[in-house]
């Protein structure tokens, strides 16, 4: 009779973890990738075409589809390490692109461009130096999601604005969102450098908002 492949009583061996590859090819990983490889062309259409509206429809379709890797992640049970990173890349990429795109284009205004920007460096800054050195992270906030929305919401309303479509439509809309989405960036920012200097200097961090 053979043996049983671990005595009795004793745990299992842990699994092998998985290939670069075996955990990459993954279809929410493949969203993701399709939504980073949407960027390039947004630059594309936004600079060398000056195509502000199809510009704008690219914006809100990369935001829009934020929710579907993650859905099918969970869905088909195919949670990765490296759709945990694709995922919010993608979103950086995309809102930093359009933010970055449209003060070169002259269609962000300046005021809303720079303080996102400000406060993307400073909040991002902070994250990276906790994630690299202290080896933790930071959960994203309901208020930061919120903003995010506002933002998302705000931003193509300009570059169709740019564009010359129903300015009527997108103008009032596109600067009550664009404000009140940055008050709330800002005031989320302020929870966020707490909470990661508490984590640095050992402290208890502020509870989730």
């Amino acid at each position: 009779m053979n043996a049983p492949e671990h005595p009795p009583g004793e745990p299992s061996a842990a699994p092998e973890p998985k290939g670069l590859w075996e955990d990459a090819l993954t279809i929410p990983n493949g969203v993701s990738f399709l939504r980073l490889l949407g960027i390039p062309y947004f630059w594309y259409v936004l600079l060398g075409q000056e195509r502000y509206g199809l510009a704008a429809l690219l914006i809100f379709v990369i935001a829009s589809t934020d929710w579907i890797d993650g859905y099918l992640a969970r869905r088909l049970d195919q949670v990765s390490e490296l759709g945990k990173a694709l995922d919010p890349l993608a979103d950086r990429l995309m809102i930093g692109s359009a933010i970055v795109g449209g003060l070169i284009a002259g269609i962000l205004p300046l005021v809303i461009g720079v303080l996102l920007l400000a406060r993307e460096a400073v909040v991002g800054g902070a994250a990276i130096y906790l994630g690299l050195v202290e080896k933790q992270q930071i959960a994203v906030r309901t208020l930061g999601k919120t903003a995010t929305f506002l933002l998302y919401g705000s931003i193509p309303s300009f570059y169709l604005l740019a564009a010359d479509i129903a300015p009527w439509l997108f103008g009032p809309p596109g600067w009550i969102a664009g404000i009140s989405g940055l008050v709330l960036y800002y005031r989320v920012a302020y929870d966020y450098l707490v909470e990661i200097r508490g984590r640095i200097g050992g402290t208890s961090a502020i509870p989730s908002v």
